[in-house]
């Protein structure tokens, strides 16, 4: 006899979303475990990590009203994975990040405000994939990510990603709030977030020197 997990369209997205959802969290799990007995590279490693974090991050957005609580997720369906959630929940950024961090730390840069980078570029990027493009959605994620790099000494004045992010906010700061990018705007966007994303992880390990 076959036994039907969902009774409508609406149910089972909600159960399609809890196997994704159970998915990452063993996958970063597994991920976790190969980082700590170099079995990964630590560039394959973070690569990975920051999908993962990423995917984690607007699933769990999206589920917050069926799924408050990620813990209570994982002790319903009987996870043993105390490294996917302090990566996930507690962390919110790959081990390697907080390490590169840790050595760059000085009075006016921590591990704290290099996962605020990294959060926001990952916000950023994230919420254009969901074709979340209206100024009022965009500005204050791009004004969180500038002031987070602001924050950091290690960054020199001319940084690429606080010129881009200065020059973005200037064109939003002359729109309307419920006025969109379009496509391509959208889509330079999100290109400019890469690049100066990728530039980012480039300058933290020579923040020491």
């Amino acid at each position: 006899m076959e036994v039907k997990l969902w009774n409508d369209k609406r149910e089972r997205e909600m159960y399609e979303n809890f196997a994704e959802l159970y998915a990452i969290i063993k996958a970063t799990e597994k991920l976790e475990k190969a980082y700590i007995g170099d079995v990964i590279s630590p560039s394959d490693y973070e690569t990975e990590c920051v999908k993962l974090i990423a995917h984690f991050k607007t699933l769990s957005s999206s589920l917050k009203d069926t799924v408050p609580s990620i813990e209570s997720f994982v002790d319903k369906y009987k996870m043993d994975c105390r490294a996917a959630l302090n990566r996930l929940v507690t962390s919110g950024v790959p081990a390697t990040v907080e390490h590169r961090a840790a050595a760059a730390a000085s009075n006016t840069t921590s591990a704290a405000t290099v996962a605020e980078c990294v959060q926001n570029f990952i916000t950023a990027m994230d919420s254009l994939k969901l074709n979340m493009v209206a100024v009022d959605q965009v500005y204050p994620l791009l004004s969180d990510l500038s002031t987070a790099l602001n924050k950091l000494s290690l960054l020199p004045p001319d940084f690429e990603g606080k010129t881009k992010m200065k020059e973005w906010l200037g064109r939003l700061s002359k729109m309307g709030a419920a006025d969109e990018l379009t496509e391509q705007q959208a889509r330079q966007l999100h290109f400019d977030l890469e690049s100066s994303y990728n530039s980012f992880m480039a300058a933290l390990p020579s923040a020491g020197t």
